[in-house]
């Protein structure tokens, strides 16, 4: 990129979170708190960190902004204002030094590190072996699996912990209604979500298969599943299910049994979460598959938050 671009989007960047902090509707500040999020991405893709800006797009502007119309929604229905009354000054300025301190740390740690740190000579020869080019996906589900499967049964865990905050005799019922309130609203956002869904499972299903060899993978492929499902949720176009239903318990437990069995079936070929010769390219695939769905249906659920009383289906109809 040029240096005027990079200028440009530096002082957007600024500009989007700093209008996102201090404006005091809560709806403009979540638009500009979405922008801010896609200038990110594309500040990351200027640096070739491509998996980074696709999981920053997906979960930082996409997953993390329908959580926060939703979160608005839910307080204008309580009869909350969702406008800020402004903070004691002394209160802004400990978050400001507190803010400033974390900037500072983080600029010494990333200055610390040497412009060849020798990373990329410890995983370029052995990602032969692995029959993919991605070197992330390589780091994710190979040299460093053991965190990746840990994080899938943290998102787990994340799910069980929201559904344990359901009211008394809400369980185990479906999550509240993120449908659009207003009528015709909820009309765009079915229509929206008929088309959007389709190409969310394409692209999702893509990303997947692409994350092999080129950015991508079961993170990035899983947040735009849950998106699709949560706007295809807000139009009416789909119902949250009951948390007991069979197929969604299993649907969110697959990616993690599967990457589990696989990695302690790997002991025979010499060690936990190792691939045997020939196949690693295959068991990834499969593990990476098998995530992205899990991936997709926990985030839309916790997005959705736990079991309420009375919940039911959506009017697909937008009738209210």
């Amino acid at each position: 990129m040029t240096f005027a671009f990079d200028l440009i989007l530096c002082l957007m960047i600024l500009g989007t979170a700093a209008i996102a902090l201090f404006v005091r509707d809560a709806l403009a500040a979540i638009a500009f708190f979405i922008a801010f999020g896609n200038l990110m991405g594309l500040a990351w893709l200027g640096l070739d960190a491509v998996n980074v800006a696709l999981a920053e797009i997906a979960i930082g502007a996409g997953v993390t902004g329908v959580l926060l119309i939703l979160a608005r929604a839910r307080l204008l229905a309580l009869g909350d204002a969702a406008t800020s009354t402004g903070s004691p000054l002394l209160l802004r300025l400990g978050a400001l030094a507190a803010c400033a301190g974390f900037v500072v740390l983080l600029a010494a740690a990333v200055l610390s590190i040497p412009p060849e740190s020798g990373l990329d000579r410890v995983v370029a020869p052995l990602m032969p072996g692995l029959g993919i080019e991605n070197r992330v996906t390589g780091v994710l589900l190979a040299f460093r699996a053991y965190d990746t499967l840990l994080e899938s049964f943290v998102l787990l865990g994340a799910l069980v912990a929201v559904w344990s905050l359901a009211p008394a005799g809400a369980w185990p019922g479906r999550p509240a209604d993120p449908g659009m309130a207003d009528a015709p609203m909820r009309r765009v956002a079915g229509t929206f979500g008929q088309l959007l869904l389709p190409v969310a499972l394409v692209m999702a299903a893509y990303l997947v298969w692409a994350g092999s060899d080129l950015p991508g993978g079961a993170f990035q492929a899983g947040t735009v599943l849950a998106g699709g499902l949560l706007v295809a949720g807000m139009g009416g176009t789909i119902g949250l299910p009951s948390s007991d239903q069979p197929l969604l318990r299993a649907a969110l437990v697959l990616g993690p049994v599967v990457f589990l069995v696989i990695g302690l079936a790997g002991v025979a070929a010499g060690g936990l979460l190792v691939y045997p010769a020939g196949l690693a390219k295959a068991l990834i695939v499969t593990i990476e598959y098998t995530l992205f769905l899990s991936i997709g249906v926990t985030l839309a659920l916790l997005v959705a938050g736990p079991p309420m009383p009375g919940a039911s289906d959506p009017d697909p109809e937008g009738k209210g």
